[in-house]
């Protein structure tokens, strides 16, 4: 069974939960190209790190979700959650120059799980309608939306998991 990326609900929003994210690892690849193919594009270089190429040659169990962030209407980057046993001192180092560990600090996150196929359309609808019911709830959005595929891509489209995100502090 894939590990999920460990959270604390701390409440329900309407349609969206606050949560508290611990800190943890994650491995991440910068691409260009549109929003629909970054996620294929960026996929490729993560499934080979996890699976043994890297400094270690260790094969690492896949983790969801998959987390897709844009950094402007060309560039992406897409993550890969590393297993929450895994830390600085046992996360081995990249082989391939694309790719790069990351240390996320533990934050504060608000998230609005939808179904369904994933297209840019829907990530801007329901990111806007996420970002509508975080200020209305008196949090402050910090930094950029992101997007996290909890499911294979041949998973019919109508079972599919996915959430939008964006970090959170508290007003005041």
């Amino acid at each position: 069974m894939t590990q999920n990326q460990p959270y604390r609900l701390l409440k329900r929003h309407g349609e969206f939960e606050l949560r508290d994210y611990p800190a943890g690892m994650q491995i991440e690849t910068e691409v260009s190209g549109d929003f629909i193919n970054a996620g294929s594009i960026g996929f490729r270089p993560l499934v080979n790190f996890i699976s043994g190429n890297n400094r270690a040659r260790q094969a690492i169990a896949m983790t969801a979700p998959v987390i897709q962030e844009s950094v402007n209407t060309t560039r992406h980057k897409v993550r890969f959650v590393m297993p929450e046993e895994m830390d600085e001192s046992n996360t081995p180092s990249p082989a391939d120059s694309k790719v790069v560990v990351v240390r996320v600090p533990a934050h504060l996150a608000a998230a609005r799980k939808f179904g369904g196929s994933w297209n840019k359309e829907k990530f801007e609808r329901e990111g806007t309608k996420l970002l509508e019911e975080v200020t209305q709830a008196g949090l402050i959005p910090q930094g950029n939306l992101y997007w996290s595929r909890f499911d294979p891509p041949w998973k019919p489209g109508f079972l599919k998991h996915n959430e939008v995100l964006i970090r959170v502090k508290k007003a005041g």
